[in-house]
């Protein structure tokens, strides 16, 4: 039987049970994909993080990767804030090693933490039977290749409201359909669906933030938001748009640790 470390984390939480739960396994070496998928799995969290040290990286101090029950993704942006949260150690910054992401730091921020990740822009792009199964009143639609759609709603309580077709929306593919407007007690709020990857909603999502901070940037014209992500959890983010990085501040909450046997 091996026995591997285990964390869950509430990223983007001011409190236990708030936020967006990962987990993290630190590993000495790279499992099989399958296995690593089956964990991700087993722990049915919306992602987990696997992360592996690389000595000989002189950019970075780790390998990630993230799983959900179903796929892996691209970029994950909660449990990258939950890696740099388990395993900073006495360091002031961790940097991972990323497949397709680049490499992304950690650091120490306050009471909490900085994530600097990719900003991501989007072009105007009509998406009407994606709008038709997300509902509501859509001002505006975005899409940025690689399957990420951003709908705008004409105000708070738009987002709050809304209900869409999972099982429908599961059909389109792995697809992050992002829901935004002007916040009520914010400056922006959203809601993220991620049916095709086994999530129908993500209730707080870093990567969606490296879309939605360069667009509200430019909407309101200014490089520093708050963000509320509305999932049944809730959870806040600082945005700042710093060139082509988008950099998001939240605080991290250690609720399980344990190992994993197999």
């Amino acid at each position: 039987m091996t026995s591997l470390p285990f964390v869950q984390v509430d990223a983007f939480a001011d409190a236990p049970f708030t936020g967006n739960p990962a987990a993290v396994m630190p590993l000495g070496q790279w499992l099989d994909d399958a296995t690593l998928q089956a964990i991700a799995e087993e722990n049915n969290l919306s992602e987990t993080a696997f992360a592996v040290p690389t000595p000989d990286d002189p950019d970075a101090d780790y390998a990630l990767r993230w799983f959900t029950p179903a796929v892996e993704v691209k970029l994950c942006g909660h449990a990258t804030l939950a890696s740099g949260h388990v395993l900073m150690g006495g360091r002031t910054a961790v940097r991972f090693r990323t497949r397709q992401a680049g490499v992304l730091t950690v650091s120490r921020d306050r009471d909490g933490y900085a994530l600097s990740l990719p900003a991501w822009a989007v072009e105007p792009k009509a998406l009407p039977d994606l709008a038709a199964l997300m509902g509501g009143d859509i001002v505006e639609t975005h899409w940025r290749e690689g399957g990420y759609a951003i709908f705008v709603y004409p105000d708070a309580a738009a987002v709050r409201a809304l209900e869409p077709d999972f099982a429908a929306l599961k059909k389109a593919g792995d697809i992050m359909l992002i829901a935004t407007a002007p916040g009520d007690d914010s400056d922006i709020i959203s809601r993220v669906f991620v049916p095709g990857a086994g999530i129908d909603e993500d209730p707080v999502t870093g990567s969606a933030h490296c879309l939605l901070t360069p667009y509200w940037a430019r909407r309101l014209d200014k490089a520093k938001l708050t963000a509320y992500q509305a999932s049944r959890r809730g959870g806040r983010l600082g945005c700042r748009l710093s060139g082509n990085r988008v950099i998001l501040t939240g605080a991290c909450r250690t609720v399980i640790e344990g190992n994993f046997l197999l």
